[in-house]
């Protein structure tokens, strides 16, 4: 069961909105990537602090690990609608007239700083200085919510369009609403007793690729995209938290997860040989930095959903086991720098080597 149109299902018109959408995620992908994880780099260089790999069993579905909250971690949460938000869902998500970007809220907020002047249309997607506006937001608290603008009716716009959001929707409710999709529930989480309960609010976490006892900003990422699928459309959930040094990314594909990787000098040769490449032509293109002998580059994990995170083929209920697995992993890849443009995703087994 989707939660979205289908592109075959589509009017042209909402076709062509789609590919609109999409490409200007390609765009906000490469934005997050340089910022979440290359920015951050830098921060920590910076401070000449050594920077705290994830080590690649943090990647493997059900993956037990110790947060630790690094500062020099940039963190955000992003939200990415291909429609408009009605006012109805404002019960549980805070996007008021007072948390609007507009000149007076921001200047409210002490977010913009003194030396730049607010210009009205740099919050649309199309604006050459968005992404300027965005990074200014970026280390607001809560998060930001980037939509289309239901005035522009004839041409489809995007906007930024809430600062400060709040997601007010209790994972109770979120971990409900998923396991009465997956039929594990006819309608209430505490029909089968406490421990069920408890056991489908675990899998919750383990549906979205996170840990029980994630930080608030993940656990909120999670919730607004089990939220959202309320709405018809396709949304985009974008997080980076202090403690998992991911960009993580959840939308209609399932969830992927973005990091740093360090590969030594004859890694980067086999990889290098096994596409095509010279090893110049890999390094100036995929790697972002040097540690002595080693070369720094972002590594991606895509994650797809088991028979048992699916709804069943026939729709009965079913009783829930909490050992089996949810998640699989899909797909590894080591991407290009952001911003490169004519080199392609590499594959690359690593997780389980």
């Amino acid at each position: 069961m989707t939660f979205w149109s289908v592109r075959e299902s589509l009017s042209q018109a909402n076709k062509l909105r789609r590919s609109y959408y999409e490409l200007l995620r390609d765009e906000l992908d490469q934005f997050l990537l340089q910022y979440a994880l290359v920015d951050s780099y830098n921060n920590f260089l910076s401070k000449n602090i050594e920077y705290p790999f994830v080590e690649k069993r943090e990647l493997k579905p059900r993956a037990r690990i110790t947060d630790i909250e690094h500062e020099s971690q940039n963190t955000f949460l992003i939200i990415f609608i291909e429609d408009s938000i009605s006012a109805d869902h404002k019960k549980y998500i805070r996007f008021y007239d007072i948390n609007k970007t507009t000149k007076e809220n921001i200047i409210k907020s002490k977010t913009l700083p003194l030396s730049c002047q607010f210009d009205r249309s740099q919050k649309l997607f199309d604006s050459a200085r968005f992404f300027d506006f965005v990074r200014i937001l970026l280390p607001v608290d809560y998060a930001l919510i980037v939509q289309r603008d239901p005035s522009s009716r004839t041409n489809d716009k995007y906007v930024l369009s809430h600062f400060h959001v709040r997601i007010d929707w209790p994972v109770v409710e979120a971990a409900e609403s998923l396991a009465v999709n997956l039929r594990y529930i006819s309608k209430e989480i505490y029909e089968k007793g406490d421990k069920y309960a408890e056991d489908i609010q675990k899998k919750f976490f383990e549906y979205y690729g996170l840990p029980v006892m994630a930080g608030g900003r993940r656990t909120a990422a999670i919730v607004a995209a089990q939220y959202f699928k309320r709405i018809p459309c396709i949304t985009t959930v974008y997080v980076g938290s202090s403690g998992s040094r991911a960009l993580t990314r959840i939308s209609e594909r399932g969830v992927s997860k973005a990091i740093l990787m360090k590969f030594t000098e004859d890694e980067i040769n086999q990889i290098a040989v096994s596409n095509s490449f010279s090893y110049n032509a890999f390094r100036k293109n995929y790697v972002i930095a040097r540690e002595r002998k080693d070369n720094i580059c972002i590594f991606q994990a895509n994650y797809s959903f088991t028979n048992h995170a699916r709804p069943p083929d026939d729709g009965k209920l079913r009783e829930l086991r909490p050992d089996l697995y949810w998640q699989a992993v899909e797909s590894q890849h080591i991407l290009p720098k952001p911003r490169v443009w004519k080199y392609p995703p590499l594959p690359c087994n690593i997780i389980y080597s």
